[in-house]
């Protein structure tokens, strides 16, 4: 059976890239740095501290996202950062800004009630004094613990 790709789905897998991609600490560092202006392979990987062949995976998967373009310039390789996917992955998180501001607003009502039923205080309760012993300890020791174990527990038969 062949299966056609409807936009549809093209749009959820390039998606799902854009949110593989940012989920790795390295990659968003990279995109970060290069917000700044293109730099080149070496510039990018200098502080990660890890391999070349290990650092050029990550540029791999930011590059299958759509997230950079890497052009070779003799033989330095350059990479810019490509915002559109960005700005794609932003939008569908917007979709989510109207049910985040619902709760928070709820939340904020709630603990307005709350203060107006019940008011905190205004000053915090003054400490107990320095004589005084904690509370909860009759100034006793407690004993330690014993050093050995107890009786071994029975063996297996072989």
């Amino acid at each position: 059976m062949v299966k056609f790709s409807i936009p549809e789905e093209k749009h959820a897998a390039d998606l799902d890239r854009v949110f593989a991609a940012l989920a790795d600490r390295t990659r968003r560092d990279v995109l970060l740095t290069l917000g700044d202006g293109e730099r080149s392979v070496s510039e990018l990987a200098q502080p990660h501290g890890m391999s070349l062949p290990g650092f050029m995976k990550h540029l791999r998967v930011l590059e299958d996202a759509g997230l950079i373009a890497r052009a070779k310039e003799g033989r330095v390789v350059r990479c810019e950062l490509s915002a559109q996917p960005l700005q794609e992955a932003a939008v569908w998180l917007s979709r989510y800004e109207k049910f985040w501001a619902a709760r928070f607003d709820a939340l904020g009502r709630f603990l307005y009630h709350q203060k107006e039923l019940s008011p905190w205080p205004e000053t915090p309760p003054a400490p107990p004094p320095a004589s005084a012993p904690p509370s909860g300890s009759s100034g006793t020791t407690t004993k330690s613990r014993p050093n050995k174990s107890g009786r071994p527990g029975p063996t297996r038969k072989r």
